[in-house]
């Protein structure tokens, strides 16, 4: 006898799902009493179907119950029954109950619950059959399901592709979904410029780089005045020329100071107005009391930050071990805002927080996770006041081995606040008045320990990608002045050293109390990047070992062999684009990047949500009071994880594409100019270059390269001409003409001014290999080379 669930909600109407808490929040499961191998009933056909949309074909149906033999022809015969009496009805390759989704439904996108959640409708739905169900859509992490694959990320007005469900929650919609894919982008509503035309109306210039024009009739404008950025909507599709929309808001002038992130904002569907309700709930906060803390503010904790920093949510301090059984070591504590004493469970701040799953920071603006009440003053561990934080002393050896570590919750007060540049100058011996005081009690401490821990994170050997941040710096009216790339000092280091090993005990404290958590997990590179990069560094004589136990000091190495070499930056391009993306979960698998086998983020909750659920896990877990997690969170664990990842990837496409678009239009004047370059990227169409000045990346269209016939190499990521043997490779240095830029699409459109270079033999044998076993022709000056070809 085999039992298949079916789960419905408990009495109590709480969501089931995964919980650390034996007994709570567990579904209540009515079992199908199946007979393994025998012919079910027509009664527990018709209710498993119901429960499992997914496995309504005939051969899961079979496999389901065992079925062999005569017993699948009986089941075949008694499905055809089923739908002959109308009970069943065909979809494809599934069986449906009549009114009921397919188990993959096309879906529109065309609102939000009260809690900000995505609903969909079914994209087709017969008249007689009542309104549409709607359905509750489920995002996912990026990198998706179990951290396999990439998943799709849909927002209001798309169509997507979507596997259904049946809801485990009778009190909302019937359905839930997972999206397999986005068939249209935003098909309710575009966004654009609005620029009027002569006799009124006007057209729609898009924002996005593969977008289109749209006429605007004059009875459509909506009020749109020339420079207004807009959202539209598709009012007709003629055969011949522009499509026809009608303005359904105005946001605001493009030419308005902060307007460029705006349109990143709008774009993505980035949250950046806080409701009545939460702001309500800021501004009611009262300083935290002293229950179940300890009274740390005699110690000189400071907050060492971006010296235009407006929150601050760590602060650090360090002491030689008194302990004789530690000789050399050190004591580092560090000090973290306690956000979740402010920010409760289920809240309206903790719903609007969820919403946004982090801080988003564009060159002109901050769209903060909370309202500045909390993040800029209650939580912000400012100079001079009595601030509350969760904190943790950590006790290193003298090789920088941690040895022990405690938690604690606290009433603190920072000591001082220090800009990086500021702190950097002190130990370099130019301290000014308030470091000076600060240098051998507390700022030389802080630096002794920094290099202690130094020595276990050099024997940690995490992967060292020295990559270059760019920073842009703007003029008053909000455009851009100057790129900069900000030195990398040993404050940026000793702060991020510090944070890394707080997150460590985070998740080291939590797994001891068999607490479920979200860890913050990175994969290591797939077999397939590993190859890619393998044949790589095979062209530059630089070896990698095959095998999928690879360790970050693998890559190390790799990157030692290409110091000091011209491939140096080509290398650690590669390098980096062999590497998977860190994501959150509540599964751990380890942190490839840095090495560690447990990691959680514990030390931004001002500004990452995933934060926030570490520390009420961290307070629930010690008995440190009020603001701990609920059964309820811990239960949602995985979709949290999933949304905030999800989250995140939104942040940082916004980021780019805005940073895209302000250096368009810094360079939009200069049209026609040439600029050096480096080749930061080769594909089949084309070559990415970016200019190290300007932080900015434009595309050669192969098309443009010359006559000859370009032949793609990806192991030696090269372009290289089948005749002459000239070619660009990635890293090169070239010298570019500035053909066009596209402000609004974030767009530069080069022409390559530098000759091809000498390609390799390696890359001339590939081309006389792939003539003849590909049967690649030679295109003669002047012709068009066969489709697919580059």
């Amino acid at each position: 006898m085999s039992r298949i669930p079916r789960e419905r909600t408990n009495p109590a109407g709480k969501r089931p799902g995964k919980t650390g808490r034996a007994g709570k929040d567990a579904p209540v499961v009515e079992p199908l009493n199946i007979v393994h191998g025998a012919l079910p009933s027509r009664e527990v056909i018709l209710r498993f179907i119901a429960d499992h949309p997914q496995k309504a074909s005939k051969r899961e149906l079979a496999r389901a119950f065992g079925l062999k033999g005569d017993n699948r022809v009986e089941l075949k015969h008694m499905l055809q029954e089923l739908e002959q009496e109308g009970m069943l009805q065909k979809n494809r390759k599934s069986l449906i109950r009549p009114g009921a989704l397919p188990p993959v439904t096309v879906l529109d996108i065309t609102t939000r619950d009260k809690d900000g959640d995505l609903i969909g409708r079914p994209a087709e739905w017969p008249e007689d059959q009542g309104v549409a169900p709607a359905v509750a859509i489920r995002q996912q992490s990026p990198a998706g399901r179990q951290g396999k694959g990439k998943a799709p990320v849909a927002g209001l007005g798309d169509r997507i592709l979507a596997k259904i469900f049946p809801a485990v929650d009778r009190g909302g919609p019937a359905y839930t979904a997972r999206i397999i894919k986005v068939i249209d982008r935003r098909r309710g509503a575009s966004m654009g410029v609005f620029r009027t035309a002569p006799g009124g109306g006007g057209r729609l210039l898009p924002i996005e780089r593969r977008g289109e024009e749209m006429m605007i009739d004059p009875d459509f404008t909506g009020g749109a005045t020339d420079g207004d950025l807009v959202e539209v909507e598709i009012a007709r599709l003629g055969r011949f020329g522009l499509p026809r929309a009608k303005v359904l808001s105005v946001v605001g002038s493009v030419g308005s100071e902060k307007a460029i992130s705006m349109i990143a904002i709008h774009a993505h569907g980035i949250p950046h107005v806080f409701p009545p309700a939460v702001i309500a709930e800021a501004d009611a906060a009262r300083p935290a009391s002293m229950s179940h803390r300890e009274d740390w503010r005699d110690v000189p904790l400071i907050t060492i930050d971006p010296a235009d920093a407006k929150d601050h949510d760590d602060a650090v301090y360090a002491e030689l071990d008194p302990s004789p059984d530690n000789p050399g070591g050190v004591i580092v504590t560090v000090a973290i805002a306690d956000v979740s004493w402010y920010v409760r469970p289920n809240s309206p701040l903790d719903r609007e927080a969820l919403k946004r799953g982090n801080s988003v920071y564009f060159p002109d603006r901050v769209v903060p996770m909370l309202p500045e009440r909390i993040s800029n003053d209650l939580c912000s561990l400012k100079e001079g006041v009595d601030r509350p934080a969760l904190a943790v002393r950590m006790s290193f050896s003298g090789e920088g081995r941690k040895i022990g570590h405690t938690f604690h919750r606290v009433m603190m007060k920072s000591a001082a606040k220090l800009s990086y540049q500021q702190a950097q100058a002190a130990i370099d011996g130019k301290p000014d008045d308030q470091t000076g005081p600060m240098l051998e009690p507390i700022l030389k401490p802080l630096w002794h320990a920094y290099e202690v821990m130094k020595r276990g994170r050099d024997r940690r050997q995490p992967l060292e990608l020295d990559m270059p941040e760019r920073k842009i710096l703007l003029k008053p009216d909000g455009t851009v002045d100057r790129v900069v790339v900000p030195p990398r000092l040993d404050a940026h280091k000793l702060i991020e050293e510090m944070m890394i090993q707080a997150n460590v005990c985070a998740a080291e404290t939590l797994e001891k109390k068999r607490q479920p958590l979200i860890y913050r997990i990175h994969d290591g590179p797939t077999l397939a990047k590993q190859e890619i990069l393998r044949e790589f560094l095979a062209t530059l004589g630089i070896s990698l070992a095959k095998g999928g136990n690879m360790r970050a000091n693998n890559f190390n190495g790799i990157l030692a062999k290409a110091d000091g070499t011209p491939h140096q930056t080509m290398v650690s391009e590669m390098v980096l684009r062999s590497q998977s993306q860190a994501i959150y979960g509540p599964e751990n698998i380890g942190h490839f990047g840095l090495n560690l086998m447990k990691y959680a983020h514990f030390t931004s909750p001002i500004r990452r949500y995933a934060d926030l659920i570490v520390h009420r896990a961290l307070v629930g877990s010690l008995g440190f009071g009020e603001g701990g997690i609920t059964p309820e969170e811990e239960a949602a664990l995985d979709d949290i994880a999933a949304e905030i990842s999800t989250f995140e990837r939104r942040a940082m496409a916004a980021e780019r594409e805005t940073v895209d678009r302000l250096i368009a239009h810094h360079l939009s004047g200069r049209v026609g100019e040439e600029f050096a370059g480096r080749i930061s990227g080769v594909t089949k169409s084309g070559l990415f270059v970016s200019l190290p000045d300007y932080g900015a990346d434009g595309f050669v269209p192969i098309s443009t390269l010359g006559s000859d016939y370009f032949i793609y190499d990806e192991a030696h990521q090269a372009l290289s001409g089948e005749r002459t043997g000239l070619g660009y490779r990635l890293g090169d240095s070239v010298t570019v003409k500035l053909a066009e830029a596209i402000p609004l699409a974030g767009a530069l459109r080069f022409e390559m001014i530098s000759e091809g270079r000498e390609m390799p033999a390696a890359v001339r044998s590939f081309h006389k290999a792939g003539r003849r076993d590909r049967g690649q022709v030679r295109k003669k000056p002047g012709t068009r080379p066969p489709r697919g070809r580059h």
